[in-house]
């Protein structure tokens, strides 16, 4: 059996995991690092000590890979290896999608202002496209305070207001470089249905199914950890039919 452990600072890794469940079957054990969200206005030091101390925390269940479910960390760190997927903006397949050679990345805080993100950028992308990096953060928090089910037209209404930039520009694909934010891709797209929103999770979810395809387990399981206040994180797994039990992990 495949055990693989995914982890960020709340509910951003189910996007991932719904992904990976699609794709193939495993053993999974999720770990919402609540006590540290937001990994999105952390610096780089900080986010350095919280995923070092993560992923020694959850190499304790064996696990065959980790994935760091979070673009801030995997673009401000260097971190992926043979056993650790990281995530990072789909800028080869924006490449690909865009018309206007206009391309938006929404991601948090922290990551617009990287130099690791400046640096994915220039790795992947011709000088002859321009690319706007748009701060996401107040999006991330609609869907990790839940409001992204309970109160629609606020939702609407901070998307329109924080998304501006897309209506003044020609940008036809925009990224998106968080993994909270594929929660709100309904809202994004009937706001600007004129553009394209590509996330990364099918991506990861193809790159590990490459390496267990032979091994794959006959089902999926789900085992839920969470530092911090776990009933309010149940809670919060609960709006959106999620009834596994929260245990509590913590470094």
């Amino acid at each position: 059996m495949v055990r693989i452990v995914v982890f960020d600072s709340g509910l951003g890794s189910l996007s991932v995991i719904q992904e990976m469940k699609k794709v193939f079957k495993s053993e999974i054990i999720y770990f919402a690092d609540q006590e540290n969200y937001p990994y999105g206005k952390k610096s780089q030091a900080q986010l350095k000590k919280i995923t070092h101390k993560s992923i020694k925390l959850l190499e304790k269940f064996s696990p065959d890979f980790i994935v760091v479910a979070s673009n801030t960390p995997s673009l401000m760190l260097n971190i992926s290896s043979s056993k650790i997927f990281d995530i990072k903006p789909p800028l080869k397949e924006a490449k690909k999608l865009s018309k206007s050679k206009q391309i938006g990345i929404l991601a948090t805080e922290s990551a617009t202002k990287s130099k690791g993100l400046s640096k994915y950028i220039q790795k992947n992308i011709p000088e002859f496209f321009k690319i706007f990096k748009i701060n996401g953060s107040k999006l991330v928090d609609l869907v990790e305070s839940g409001k992204f089910l309970t109160e629609k037209k606020y939702c609407e209404k901070i998307i329109k207001k924080e998304l501006q930039i897309l209506n003044k520009n020609q940008i036809d694909v925009v990224t998106l470089s968080s993994t909270h934010l594929l929660f709100l891709k309904k809202y994004l797209q009937k706001e600007f249905p004129n553009t394209q929103f590509i996330d990364p999770g099918k991506i990861v979810a193809q790159k590990i199914y490459s390496k267990i395809k032979n091994k794959q387990s006959k089902r999926n399981s789900l085992k839920i950890f969470a530092s911090g206040n776990t009933k309010d994180f149940q809670s919060k797994l609960l709006k959106i039919g999620i009834k596994n039990k929260v245990s509590s992990l913590s470094f």
